[in-house]
């Protein structure tokens, strides 16, 4: 005692038997650790932070002090290196930790107090960005009138606008030739389709069209989907998840539809630039020409009208083992000596002689693997498909979900489908008016220096570059004009590059575009927004402004030709559809007379 009191007069107070008290814990345990492990483990009797003697010392104004700041000086260790694995007490411990646990991840059930998830406070958060960012999608009322096309009322069946931007590119929606079809498949077959392709729902309607389309594009099979975007979706995402470690291999600016397939394919991918060949090849590079591979682009490409390099993708395809998956929804039906699209426009004067459905060895649309195709926009129907060789169709049909599990298209669509298809084989007459009028219009708006995406093809981009602009733009078209133009913003077209897209008809006159070129002029002064000369001096913008050079490599197209439809080509359609009506010459769809008509008693 003597020796403990010179040690320490504090802990002396204590006494020897109240020592041995604060060195327990809770009394005597009948487990015991080394001294080595106690040195270790911070749960063990005795050690920093645990013990009642240790607790004790630090009390003293002597030892106390000292004890803070060396313990302040030591590290702490990790759980892992501070518990020996041998450690009873940490083994306790442990066990007693992992109960507690397990016991607070028991699920949850409607007898518990916690406060449901705010399902409206997400919905409304995400409408609260869009807002924001300005790429809240705004959808008009506008129903259009298939006699008096391409004109439409609004919510009020008086108020009579111009339509400059609908798909129905030809207007064939409206063609008595197709809804005479229409109307006598209701009246026969009825108006539903009556179930999936598989139980029900396959009709001699259906395999006419899969024929229809597989004559048009020359391939050995087609196969008909509700939609261009399933028909996009299902293919990708069954054909690269069965073939083994496939890469994909995607323009920049395709199709939401090909990036949803991609995405659910699970491949690997890679994003090419747009209609940037040298990029495309240095990817392809990086891998074995035995490794499955798919390069998949469009022929015109929607928001800028730009035209895919197919001949050259086509050759790069071939070079690396890959396949090819080309989008035609926006040329089908506008290109092409039939209508099949931009692949049959690049052998235009081949395809026109050759016997229908002949295949022609050698040409740009022999040599594309797998084409797709919408019956909702030049055709004025509703539906997508694929074509391509009767093995691959298939093994798409046995094996996509989003063929396989839906109600197929319904009879008046079908028929009305196979009439739209023959009669776009023969007939150039609305493709005749339709590029004649884009070609008008980009010169005029070119004139007028409103700024225009330079393509080849029949899309009117207008450039706003904004998208708080481009929709007060558009407003003010319908409002002030009766002319709808929609506005395009992000995310269908990047920031900084929205737009307004006009389509042009068969069916708008010269007076109509005489009005949207007022029109236009008006909006842009009152905007204050830029137009062409003010691209050029910013250094150019998606094409507009841009040098001859780089703006020929990204339209695509052949390099020094302005149109697809070249002058000739014209020429010859315009020849042919006379000699077809016996001499009678192509005029606008609608008279300028029976526009200005307007029935009061129609509605």
């Amino acid at each position: 005692m003597s020796m403990l009191n010179k040690a320490c007069p504090y802990l002396a107070r204590a006494g020897v038997s109240g020592l041995k008290s604060l060195a327990g814990v809770s009394g005597a345990r009948s487990v015991t650790t080394s001294a080595s492990q106690q040195a270790r483990c911070s749960v063990c009797p005795g050690q920093t932070g645990q013990s009642a003697l240790l607790a004790k010392v630090s009390e003293c104004p002597v030892m106390g002090p000292s004890l803070r700041v060396n313990d302040a000086a030591v590290p702490k260790a990790s759980a892992a290196s501070a518990h020996p694995e041998g450690c009873p007490f940490f083994k306790c411990k442990a066990k007693d930790e992992a109960a507690t646990a397990s016991a607070s991840e028991t699920p949850a059930t409607h007898q518990t107090k916690e406060a449901a998830f705010d399902y409206e406070g997400l919905y409304q958060d995400k409408l609260a960005k869009k807002h924001s960012d300005k790429s809240y999608r705004y959808f008009n009322n506008i129903n259009r009138l298939a006699a008096r096309y391409p004109q439409a009322h609004t919510a009020n069946a008086k108020n009579i606008v111009t339509v400059w931007c609908s798909n129905d590119y030809l207007g064939q929606s409206k063609n008595p030739v197709v809804t005479d079809a229409m109307k006598q498949a209701i009246e026969t077959y009825g108006a539903g389709a009556g179930g999936t392709r598989n139980i029900a729902g396959n009709s001699a309607l259906h395999l006419r069209l899969e024929s229809e389309l597989a004559t048009l594009h020359r391939k050995e099979a087609a196969l008909v989907f509700s939609s261009c975007f399933v028909a996009n979706d299902a293919t990708i995402s069954t054909l690269c998840s069965a073939l083994p470690d496939c890469v994909i291999f995607s323009d920049k600016m395709n199709h939401a539809s090909m990036i949803q397939g991609i995405r659910h394919s699970k491949a690997k991918k890679h994003v090419f630039d747009h209609n940037n060949l040298e990029h495309l090849e240095a990817l392809l590079q990086q891998y074995p020409r035995s490794q499955p591979k798919m390069i998949a682009f469009e022929s015109v490409y929607s928001m800028s009208g730009t035209v895919g390099r197919i001949p050259e993708i086509v050759a790069l395809a071939k070079k690396y083992g890959a396949i090819t998956f080309l989008d035609e929804v926006h040329a089908v039906g506008m290109y092409g000596a039939h209508g099949a699209g931009v692949a049959e426009h690049y052998d235009y004067e081949a395809s026109r002689v050759a016997p229908m459905g002949q295949r022609i060895p050698g040409s740009v649309m022999d040599q594309v693997d797998i084409v797709t195709g919408t019956l909702g926009k030049a055709f004025g129907i509703v539906g997508g498909y694929i074509a391509a060789s009767s093995s691959l169709v298939d093994m798409i049909r046995s094996y996509a979900p989003g063929f396989i599990f839906t109600t197929s298209l319904p009879p008046p669509i079908n028929a009305g489908a196979v009439a739209s298809i023959q009669y776009l084989m023969q007939s150039q007459r609305e493709r005749y008016l339709q590029q004649t009028h884009t070609r008008q219009l980009k010169g005029d708006l070119a004139t007028a220096g409103i700024p225009v995406v330079p393509n080849p093809s029949h899309i009117v981009p207008v450039l706003v570059g904004d998208a708080e602009n481009a929709k007060r733009a558009s407003d003010m078209l319908l409002s002030e004009h009766n002319i709808y133009v929609q506005s395009i913003n992000y995310p269908t077209v990047p920031v900084g590059e929205e737009r307004l897209r006009i389509t042009p008809s068969p069916g708008h006159s010269d007076m109509m575009r005489a009005r949207l070129l007022g029109a236009l002029d008006s909006v842009w002064n009152k905007l204050g927004l830029k137009r062409t000369e003010d691209w050029v001096a910013e250094g150019g913008r998606c094409g507009v402004g841009e040098d001859r050079e780089h703006s020929e490599k990204h339209v695509g197209w052949k390099r020094g030709v302005e149109h697809v439809w070249e002058n000739h080509q014209l020429e010859q359609a315009y020849t042919s559809e006379m000699q077809r009506k016996g001499g009678v010459p192509i005029t606008p769809a609608i008279p300028e007379t029976v526009q200005q008509v307007i029935s009061q008693n129609m509605f």
